[in-house]
């Protein structure tokens, strides 16, 4: 088992020292605040260190950063410098410039790094993959995302296309395994005091396919949901019961003097796989590449990617046009 350590331990933090205090030696659990800190050290068995270069001066072989965005860069650009293999939550870093900064010095010190895009290890997303993949589905023709829910507190470091957003854009470019072309956003702000809580994001692949995601922060409901239009099925996903409803329907014969009463026959199935925490998914798949030396399932350079099509939505809410990629 792999020496771990967290660097980070707020909401998301917290959970990374849980399953990794599963999965691995957790070492070390890194945190300024030390009553935040000592308390998940203390449930995990890892011992504390208000200074994280401290706890990396330790016999570790992978961290996992969770601290606000702004920090991921320096505290990677230190992890890397030690030879030590690291996952950082998403987004990656606050800047494009940075985010690629790191992908180059984590590839040239021969280190694995992976991205914390949780949802690609959602079992639901894994599924239609491959069933995309088979051509089960046919074409995919359009995808449109729902994810919304009500004003996070704790998010104060970036609006809503960074936090809510950049995950069915991620989803979309994995789904899809085509690029993004342009995307063209609106976004305004309700409740948040700096950033945009509220926005609709357009996106055009390579491929052609479409892609529109819809998240804000105003909802009273957590909704988490993927729509997939293909030329055999219309594919529904629900990424937290972790289930798919696949629909297609054929037209029998009608009067075309009576529209009302048309004769479909619809063929609806529904699909409820086995739970699996996306997060333990995830950190099982960063430690087994850092063992195997392979890429993650995430890698920095993806991750990359994912942030150069985020940023540009930004952008396109900014100046309310079209922002080609």
């Amino acid at each position: 088992m792999l020496n771990t350590g967290v660097i980070g331990v707020g909401s998301m933090g917290k959970n990374h020292a849980r399953v990794l205090s599963e999965i691995s030696n957790l070492v070390g659990i890194a945190d300024p605040d030390k009553s935040a800190g000592q308390s998940v050290a203390s449930k995990t068995g890892a011992q504390y260190f208000e200074d994280y270069h401290d706890m990396l001066d330790e016999d570790i072989q992978a961290v996992c950063i969770a601290t606000p965005t702004e920090m991921h860069f320096g505290i990677a650009r230190d992890v890397i410098s030690k030879g030590i293999h690291f996952l950082v939550e998403k987004p990656m870093c606050s800047t494009l410039e940075d985010s690629e900064k790191l992908v180059g010095l984590a590839k040239d010190a021969g280190l694995t790094m992976a991205v914390g895009h949780i949802e690609r290890h959602n079992p639901v997303v894994g599924f239609t993959k491959r069933t995309l993949e088979d051509g089960a589905y046919g074409d995919a023709i359009a995808l449109a995302a729902r994810r919304v829910s009500s004003f996070p507190a704790r998010i104060k470091d970036v609006g809503v296309i960074m936090d809510l957003g950049i995950h069915d854009i991620d989803v979309m470019r994995y789904l899809l395994g085509s690029e993004v072309e342009s995307v063209f956003t609106q976004g305004r702000r309700r409740k948040h005091e700096v950033f945009e809580d509220h926005a609709n994001i357009l996106l055009d692949f390579e491929n052609g396919t479409t892609g529109f995601v819809e998240i804000n922060w105003l909802t009273p409901m957590k909704v988490r949901k993927l729509s997939l239009t293909c030329s055999k099925n219309f594919v529904e996903l629900d990424y937290v019961k972790q289930s798919l409803v696949i629909s297609s329907s054929s037209l029998g014969e009608f009067d075309p003097f009576n529209l009302y009463q048309i004769h479909l026959e619809y063929d609806i199935r529904r699909v409820s796989l086995q739970k699996e925490e996306p997060l333990k998914n995830e950190l099982n798949d960063f430690l087994d590449a850092v063992n195997e030396k392979r890429d993650p399932l995430v890698s920095g350079e993806d991750g990359f990617k994912t942030m150069r099509v985020v940023m540009a939505a930004a952008e396109s809410s900014k100046i309310k046009k079209k922002v080609e990629l």
